[in-house]
């Protein structure tokens, strides 16, 4: 499991409009940001109830979703008297770092391609609805795109095949890694595959939201804003396949919105943690 394949915040529409993040969305979010780099910490579920309330997340829908979440293998439970602390299983743990890795460390501009491709053909029987559509998802959380039908393919050399693994199409699926040809125009393929305009305007977007935030001045409460940053830098990026620079327009809106996702971060991480730590009633898991 990827952290595209739970991550729950499109209520449909425009896509160059963020939508509300839902509330499972947004619990990832404050476990990312509070518990992650705590290991086996658990908690007090009044208190998440109380943090994501500040993002208008009501309480029956804070415990809805903690079930949910627990019943999914997403976390775990632990009852100290008449409380239940709420922690991360191993599984949400490999999540979240997925989502981590692709906040914090890849960025939204690829600068460093070196040229090389990932090409992932497969050809599944028509009742797999399902499956196909696991497959897809999957793919386009990696940075894949469809050339044809049933041709992906991403820049750089990406490794798939544990996905592939994962979802036991092993038998069904060929990965080759190669590059294009002279006579291919690989600024048309880039167009030609992929939508442009949807992602640019999801960059546009959060970029003018959090630019008029910062503008407007930090008076408000650090913790419910660095969630709604994270959530909504999620939803921005994970369409995003981080196409090569070269082969993007000059003015790509990735770069500008991600130094302001930057900038709000940095402003709001220390705050943020301070008042989780005057917030949060916490528990070592057993």
């Amino acid at each position: 499991m990827a952290y595209n394949d739970i991550l729950d915040t499109s209520d449909g529409g425009d896509i160059s409009e963020a939508p509300q993040p839902r509330p499972q969305s947004l619990m990832l979010a404050f476990f990312g940001n509070h518990v992650l780099e705590e290991g086996d910490l658990g908690v007090y579920s009044g208190s998440i109830i109380d943090v994501l309330g500040r993002v208008g997340v009501g309480e029956q829908a804070v415990r809805s979703t903690l079930t949910r979440m627990v019943n999914r293998g997403l976390l775990r439970r632990q009852r100290e008297g008449r409380k239940m602390f709420f922690g991360l299983t191993p599984q949400a743990t490999r999540v979240l770092e997925d989502g981590r890795t692709r906040i914090w460390q890849q960025g939204a501009v690829n600068d460093e391609w070196d040229g090389s491709w990932t090409l992932l053909g497969f050809s599944l029987p028509d009742s797999w609805k399902r499956q196909r559509h696991d497959l897809r998802s999957r793919l386009t959380w990696a940075g894949f795109g469809a050339l044809y039908s049933g041709l992906w393919i991403a820049p750089g050399d990406v490794d798939v095949a544990a996905v592939v693994s994962e979802l036991g199409l092993a038998d069904h699926v060929k990965i080759f890694h190669a590059r294009a040809d002279e006579a291919t125009d690989v600024g048309l393929m880039v167009r030609d595959t992929w939508d442009l305009e949807s992602i640019a305007a999801r960059y546009v977007t959060f970029d003018k939201r959090w630019t008029a935030h910062l503008d407007a001045g930090s008076g408000d409460d650090p913790i419910g804003t660095r969630l709604r940053l994270v959530s909504e830098w999620l939803w921005t990026i994970r369409s995003d396949p981080r196409l090569p620079a070269r082969h993007l327009p000059p003015d790509w809106p990735a770069r500008p919105a991600r130094e302001t996702f930057h900038r709000v971060a940095d402003q709001t991480a220390g705050p943020a943690h301070e008042m989780a730590r005057e917030l949060l009633e916490t528990t070592r898991l057993r």
